[in-house]
């Protein structure tokens, strides 16, 4: 990149997803910048997408302009002030008022870079212009739900398994681009990691999802189990909807245990992109198993594990690293605990080598 790593806005980084700050602080340097640039693009379009104050097709019409300079078909500066304003969030105005900043180090990478950084941003942005236009009608009072597990799998790729190719693309340019791996088996694998790590996202917010009238259950799988969406407001109709979340969350973990077989394919030396891929897994899972006893319908019940829980999956994935037994040992010991809490079990527990 032709910027210094500390061009990149880390306080505007952290401000906008803690979570992905700290997998992006562990990142090699060569590919650091890259990464966390096209996050903070990434999370500006998503911004936009959400702003509900803000009419459908005036959001639309932002990504467009947006996606158009991303792209370098349009020089014309943006003019989101309007959009600025209506942002809750500090971080998330900082975030669309910075815009310009960030499109300007877009414009500073290296073409091989800048062609990967937009290529994924162009993906990103379909997936939420074509979730827009989906929702168009959607409101707390009219339901609008997927139709099918086809257009629940497009739309996970759209917004993040093609960022697991992306990811997978850049380490191979700058972080091992000589070791010899199977590339189809990676991509396949990376592209899997991106929809888990989206599955839980949706599973995770669904109770508040459906309060704005936006279902992400598909209709057809619902009304095998005698449900239409309108009925996943009531919290008390979790029972019935139950088998086909557990379907969902043993799917999502599929997709992310797919993930832990795409970081153990990365050359052992690699420890830092392999570190930041297994935080994200290890959350996930862990995430999932609360969703096996807690009632994702319930918006009072927001599933979500502790920063001590946090801590410890960073802290355990250090310590077990230099043994390849016990560090492939992390994903099944969050297998077989399922449904119980071992946090503080955890925390006494040393990796030793098995």
């Amino acid at each position: 990149m032709a910027h210094r790593s500390n061009a990149l806005p880390t306080d505007l980084l952290k401000g906008v997803s803690r979570s992905f700050y700290l997998t992006l602080r562990v990142l090699p340097a060569n590919i650091r910048d890259q990464i966390g640039l096209a996050y903070l693009l990434a999370r500006t379009t998503d911004t936009i997408a959400d702003t509900q104050l803000l009419p459908v097709e005036q959001r639309l019409e932002a990504l467009q302009m947006l996606r158009e300079r991303i792209l370098g078909s349009n020089d014309k500066t943006l003019q989101f002030g309007q959009l600025a304003l209506q942002q809750s969030s500090p971080a998330e105005r900082d975030l669309i008022e910075q815009c310009e900043t960030n499109l300007a180090l877009l414009r500073g990478l290296a073409p091989v870079d800048l062609e990967l950084v937009r290529s994924v941003l162009v993906t990103i942005t379909s997936g939420q212009e074509l979730d827009l236009r989906r929702f168009v009608a959607a409101s707390g009072s009219g339901m609008v739900a997927l139709r099918t597990d086809e257009e629940l799998d497009d739309y996970t790729y759209r917004v993040a398994g093609c960022v697991g190719e992306f990811w997978t693309r850049m380490c191979r340019a700058h972080v091992f681009p000589n070791a010899i791996l199977d590339d189809k088996l990676l991509l396949a694998n990376s592209v899997r990691f991106g929809k888990g790590l989206q599955m839980v996202n949706i599973l995770r917010d669904l109770a508040a999802d459906l309060r704005l009238g936006r279902c992400y259950l598909p209709e057809e799988r619902l009304t095998a189990i005698g449900l239409v969406p309108a009925e996943l407001l009531q919290s008390a109709n979790e029972p019935r909807v139950r088998p086909l979340l557990n379907a969902y969350i043993r799917e999502s973990e599929d997709h992310l245990r797919a993930g832990w077989m795409y970081t153990n394919a990365l050359p052992w030396s690699s420890v830092r992109v392999r570190l930041a891929c297994a935080w994200p897994i290890l959350i996930g899972l862990r995430t999932l198993r609360l969703m096996r006893d807690g009632n994702v319908l319930d918006p009072q019940q927001r599933i979500k594990i502790s920063r001590k829980e946090i801590r410890n999956c960073l802290w355990r994935s250090l310590l077990c690293y230099p043994w390849p037994a016990a560090w492939r040992g992390l994903v099944e010991e969050e297998k077989r605990s399922k449904g119980q809490d071992q946090g503080s079990k955890d925390n006494k527990q040393v990796c030793q080598p098995k």
